[in-house]
This record gives structure tokens, sequence and C-alpha cells, in this order.
């Protein structure tokens, strides 16, 4: 059993002078660039060359303000005191007036002016910014309210932080300019950080990879149990060890509008509709900024003082699985990575792509796409078919809007939801304690169930673990209450349950804690598959014993294999992600 994450400690050694992974897109008789030093103007540089020295800002230079005086007086109005804008106008009219005696202005002409000052300052964070949604549609008296009502969308400009994020001189030593093979002691490929991968080589100037992700989440602490619905974003080609240490590599770049509206709407079309669109506008807006980046390199200042040719890319999605559906514009149940039937989400399949999309949606009608392929052509719809019918609506997943972006190829499922709380808790544990009512009835079940918490409860003092002093009976579960509850669920429940239900979830946590890993080598997804297929023979204890007599048809994809995915090619007629569909 392996009951910790045991990822090296050391830096993978990264080897860039090895062919790189025979990609179909790589052609041998073009040079790969690596990310060479340049100057401002992008002319590569002599090997060799230091970078050049960041110019001090001059005593002087009080830019974007006019003056020390104008500087000061914005300091002390917006910061200080917080000045209401209706006083400082006031404020500044009464100082014009005294200034008209020597024919002179003060040092603002209105609160706009002074906040534009403000706005126009280039160091700090990037600033927030907020864009307005609401239906464009006939709205009727009589219609529901969300037809009516305003949706801001709150965001800062990516291209801003990102750039911010590369002439960060505290992740020098901590960032890849090219992408490598990593290597273990035996010489063997290991995979570990995102510039690792086989999906890094197929760019050729300093490739910069956005990974992108979004999840929908309630505060209830001091805020009134208030949604949210944060999107992020981070560089690619940052040291997982550096992400993970929370130093500003992974950044909030704007929240989404939530719609509410009374509940006998929730099934309306029409409003699911507006929410899909108001979804994937929102994102294409936040992340327009980039687009130009990603087909024409820009010149950026990297966090080794050297400026680099850099391209943008959106490489990766991270999101739970409801998030994917309306991501992929597929039907719930239905696997957005590849193409099963919901009712054999083990079998074989072909990838899912934009593309085989796109041909699907021209050739076919509304009701064969959702029946047969699991495709909600609100989402998809072409403009291929928007011309020829003449639909005004224009719907589209907002990778449509970026080249070289898929949404099937994107999308990475997430660790904690999917995995550690959507899998183990929501499900093996709720299995465990659907099989102990149907053995031993309520009433019995209850006292068992009782004596699991006790065991839980009574978990010794011991680093690395957790103790559950109420056992795991509390409303407001955490990502770190699972990933603790892990550690000691499985002896709580020996006794309990038949040895092959312990040994079930015994397999699930060896591929969850050989996922979780720092770096992956071939012996680690060798061992995940065999881990999984572990699981899936143990698995049959919930269908004999009643608890599943209908199967394991849930769209719930164990996150460990998208690993395989991602770091190194897979055959597109079994996709090891679906492996572990429950």
């Amino acid at each position: 059993m392996i009951w910790m994450a045991l990822g090296a400690s050391h830096q993978v050694p990264r080897v860039h002078n090895l062919p790189g992974p025979n990609l179909p897109h790589l052609s041998p008789n073009k040079p790969l660039h690596r990310g060479v030093p340049c100057d401002s103007e992008g002319n590569p540089l002599p090997p060799g060359t230091p970078p050049l020295p960041k110019t001090a800002a001059q005593p002087t230079n009080w830019s974007p303000f006019e003056s020390e005086i104008q500087f000061q007086t914005a300091d002390f109005l917006y910061c200080c005191v917080e000045m209401l804008a209706g006083n400082i106008d006031e404020l500044l009219e009464i100082w014009a007036l005294d200034k008209m005696k020597s024919d002179q202005l003060g040092p603002f002409t209105s609160y706009e002016h002074m906040y534009s000052s403000i706005d126009a300052i280039q160091l700090g964070d990037a600033p927030w910014k907020c864009f307005t949604v609401s239906y464009t549609g006939d709205v009727q008296p009589s219609d529901p309210s969300w037809k009516s009502a305003e949706y801001k969308v709150w965001f800062r400009d990516p291209e801003v932080i990102m750039t911010q994020m590369l002439n960060n001189p505290e992740f020098n030593g901590h960032f890849d300019y090219a992408p490598y093979v990593g290597l273990d002691r035996s010489g063997k490929r290991r995979w570990s950080d995102f510039m690792s991968g086989n999906y890094a080589w197929r760019h050729r100037a300093l490739y910069c990879p956005i990974i992108a992700g979004s999840d929908k989440t309630t505060i209830s602490v001091a805020t009134g149990h208030v949604e949210y619905h944060p999107f992020y974003i981070s560089g690619g080609n940052l040291f997982n060890t550096v992400r993970c240490a929370h130093r500003n590599t992974v950044v909030p770049a704007g929240f989404l509008a939530i719609p509410k509206s009374d509940r006998k709407y929730d099934n309306d079309p029409t409003f699911r509709k507006f929410k899909q669109e108001l979804y994937h506008d929102s994102i294409t807006a936040i992340l327009k900024t980039f687009r130009p980046r990603m087909i024409k390199p820009v010149v950026c200042r990297c966090p080794d003082r050297h400026f680099r040719c850099v391209i943008y890319d959106l490489a990766t999605y991270i999101a739970d699985y409801p998030e994917q559906v309306y991501l992929a514009g597929i039907v719930q149940n239905w696997c957005p990575k590849c193409t099963p039937l919901p009712t054999n989400l083990d079998g074989l399949a072909d990838s899912h792509s934009q593309q085989f999309t796109e041909g699907l949606v021209n050739e076919l009608d509304s009701k064969r796409l959702w029946d047969e392929y699991g495709i909600d052509d609100d989402i998809t719809m072409s403009f291929s078919r928007l011309q020829q019918t003449s639909i005004l609506i224009t719907l589209q997943p907002f990778t449509f809007h970026f080249p070289c972006a898929d949404i099937h190829e994107m999308l990475s499922a997430d660790l904690l939801h999917q995995l550690i709380k959507g899998m183990f808790k929501d499900h093996l544990v709720q299995w465990v304690g659907d099989y102990l009512y149907l053995e031993h009835g309520k009433a019995q079940a209850n006292e068992i169930l009782d004596d699991i918490d006790c065991r839980i409860a009574a978990a010794p003092l011991f680093s690395g673990l957790r103790r559950f002093p109420h056992g795991r009976r509390f409303k407001q579960w955490t990502g770190d209450d699972s990933k603790a509850l892990m550690k000691v669920y499985l002896p709580a429940i020996s006794g309990y349950v038949p040895p092959k239900m312990v040994q079930c979830i015994s397999a699930f946590l060896d591929a969850c804690y050989i996922a979780r890993r720092a770096d992956i080598t071939q012996e680690s997804l060798a061992a995940l598959q065999t881990a999984i297929e572990r699981f899936h023979t143990h698995r049959e204890i919930f269908r004999t014993s009643g608890v599943r007599p209908t199967g394991f048809n849930l769209p719930c994809p164990l996150v460990a294999t998208t690993f395989m995915i991602k770091y190194r090619q897979v055959p597109a007629h079994r996709h090891p992600h679906c492996l572990m569909n429950l």
C-alpha cells in the first residue's frame, strides 16, 4: 500500500541537447530556437552576452503623473483619506479658484482626470477592470428578471499578468526557457514540470503555455454564503515546486458572472443558452489580448533579465466535470476527451477533437448529435452551419476564437474535485455506507458507522496525519479534509466490509498517490496502470453486493491517468484517462 507521494525531492536533470519526441508536427529540417536571448527589438544576441541592466527610474520621473504635486495629491486623496469622487471635485474646484489668481491650474481638473492618471500606472499588479453583459433579445414586462438584469464580469488583462510573471526575477532558476527531456538516474524518461511533456515541443520561439482554470465556489465564512466563479491563469514554464509554494504563480484573472433566476426557469432552454453564451463569451473577452501574441511572438523580459521572443498558447484548462460539460459542449454523462457511449465508458473509443465535432455539427441534426454523440450544438454550432441556416445565435466554445486551441485537447481533469473529493469522498465512501445499510439494516449500520467515526477520531498524533475529533460528520468539507481522510479511512473500515472492498479502495488510493507524485517515470505509469487494473477487478464487489447493480458508468474519470495523455503518446482506441470511469 502506498501511503504517501514518493516524488523525488531533487531537481530532475534537464537535458536540452537530446532530440525531442518524434512528433509529426516537428520538422527535422527546421532548427529549434529554444528561447534564444535577444535585445529589446527581438534581434538575437551572441552566445554569452550578459543581460542588459534594468534601467533605474530617474528620481524626477513621476510618470504617468506630470509632477510630484500630482502624485502626492492623488496618493493623499485616493489612498490616505479615500475621499469620495464628489468631494474630490469640490476640493479641486476650490484649488483651481486659488490658482486662477496666478493664471495656473490645480493638479487635476476633475476626479476622472485623477482616476485616469492612477489607472495609467504601469507598476504593481495588473489593474482590475469590468465589463457588463446583458440579454440582447426582446424583453417583455412579463419576462423573467434574468432577461433584464446586467451581469458584471471583473477581470485583469491576462497579457499584463503573464508579462509581470515573466519579468519577475524571483523566478530565475525556476523557469524553463525550452522543452527538455527529463531523465532519472538510470537514464530513463521522467516527466515532471510542464515543459518536460511532449506538448511543449510543438513551438519554436520561447513557448509560454497558458494553464487556465476555473471553479465555482461558495464562500460561507464571513460572507453570508456567497458564490464566486474565479478564473485563474498560470505559466507552464514555471517549475512545479514554485507553483506549489504559492509565489504569485497562479493568479486570478477574472470573476465570471453567475446568472440567477427562479427555480421554474432552471430547465428553460433560453435561460440555459444565455448562461452558456455568457460563460464562453466572458472567457473569450478576458483572454482576447492573448490572441495576437499567439500568432506573432512578442519580446518580453524573462526572469534571468534577458529579453526573448515569446509565443503564447492556450495549453491546458483545469476544471471539474460539470464545468467540462460547459466548456466542451457535451451532454451530461458523456466524456469530454473521447467518444464512448455513456452506457459503456470503458469501451473502445476515438479521441474527441474540435475538428471531429465541427464535422458532425455540419452534417447531423440536433437530435442525432445529442442522442448518438453527446454533443450539445447550442454550444458547438459552427460558422458554416450558421451561414447556411441564417441563425442569429453565434454561440461557440471560447477556443474557436484562438489559434491552435482545441478545448478537448486542453481539458485536464481536476485532481482535487474529480479524484479526491469526487471519486473518493462522493462515491467510494458513500458506497461503503450504502453497503452497510444493505447488509445490516439501518439501525445496526448506524452503529457501525458511529464506530468507524470513533476509529477515525482515534487516529494517533503523527506527522502528516490529521485528527478528526468527531469523525467525519461535519458539513463543510474542504479539499484538505478529504485528503486527510484518505490516510486514515482504510483501517477504519477494515473488518466491517468484505476484504475485496478494502482491496478496491486500497487500489484506488495507490493510484491516487501515484498521480500526486512530483515526478512521473515510466515505472510510475506502469504502476499506475497496474493499480487501475486492480481497481477494476476489485470494484465488482460493489456490483455483486447490490450497491451498484447497474454498473459503474458515471462520468468521474480517474484524474491520474491524464498523465498518460499529457506526457506521452497514447493509442486513440482506448484512452487511458477513461480506464477508471465509474
